[in-house]
């Protein structure tokens, strides 16, 4: 980062984001559930047509819990409005996402998101910035969710003014979710196969980095083609969770936390592997074309199936 000696952690994590609104409908929740793959593989699926389609006479469509992820789609533009924070938008890794559900969602609204800087950590070549938003429903002023977004700003660290490296956290620790994937069999696994197109259409529900869609702009980033959103892989393991260990019934989430550890390339197929302990149900991403592991992280449940 040029002008490291200039830099204020201070003046970064007090920084005051402006509020902002999101507004939905229907068709935003429809859409998105497309791009995350809900009936690619039967379009008269009976867990996943209610996303999509008023179900059995059902008033409305019913909403994915990780439909909440697209609130935080304005990130990288939020983190360029703070105060002397210099990095190259290029080198920007979205590390981290972290969603706690505090009620359902309607299947359309206005949303008032308030943006904080919830950590700030120097890794010595890169900073590690955490974004928390905190999503009100407009007219009640109901807290609906929160979004926790930890990007890893590459060649912006090495701004520690003491030996000690440089860490704020503004959250508990127990929202961390410290966990270590088993070396025993999964409990469950679900395999599913993205679409050529999957980033394509990922991308109509608002994150139009030409990273995923651009052949020159994937190439100039070191990749072969095109990759495959994080937060839509994340999309794809959630489902396969509420398929697989909800039976059907995503309003069983509470939070989700996910570590972003590879790319995917749209049209690759992810095996989702997952453990259950007591009300958190591990999981973990690979991509079967090249037996590497691209996603881990924890589910947390209010209950558990009596099927299970």
């Amino acid at each position: 980062m040029s002008g490291k000696q200039e830099f204020d952690p201070q003046l970064i994590i007090s920084h005051e984001f402006p509020q902002s609104t999101y507004d939905y409908t229907e068709r935003d929740v429809a859409l998105y559930a497309l791009g995350i793959g809900a009936c690619s593989k039967d379009a008269v699926d009976d867990k996943e047509l209610k996303y999509v389609y008023h179900q059995d006479g059902q008033q409305s469509i019913e909403v994915l819990p990780t439909f909440t992820a697209l609130f935080s789609t304005e990130l990288p533009s939020r983190i360029a409005q703070i105060p002397g924070l210099e990095f190259d938008p290029r080198l920007l890794l979205h590390g981290q996402q972290y969603i706690e559900i505090y009620r359902p969602l309607p299947s359309s609204g206005c949303l008032l998101n308030k943006a904080t800087v919830a950590g700030l950590h120097d890794k010595g070549k890169a900073a590690v910035l955490e974004i928390e938003i905190l999503s009100y429903e407009k007219e009640s002023g109901e807290l609906l969710c929160m979004n926790r977004s930890a990007v890893y700003l590459r060649g912006a660290g090495g701004f520690s003014k003491s030996s000690q490296p440089y860490s704020y956290t503004k959250y508990p620790s127990n929202q961390t979710l410290a966990y270590k994937i088993p070396t025993s069999p999964p409990f469950a696994l679900y395999e599913e196969c993205t679409q050529t197109s999957q980033a394509l259409l990922y991308r109509l529900s608002g994150d139009y980095n030409p990273l995923h869609s651009d052949p020159m702009v994937a190439e100039i980033a070191g990749f072969s083609r095109p990759i495959l959103h994080g937060l839509c892989t994340l999309g794809f393991a959630v489902r396969a969770i509420i398929k697989t260990i909800c039976r059907g019934d995503q309003n069983m989430i509470k939070n989700i936390s996910g570590r972003f550890l590879l790319h995917v390339y749209p049209g690759e197929t992810l095996i989702t592997e997952m453990w259950v302990e007591g009300l958190r149900v591990l999981y973990q991403v690979k991509v079967k074309e090249r037996h590497r592991a691209v996603l881990s992280g924890v589910v947390a449940l209010g209950r558990l199936s009596s099927s299970l």
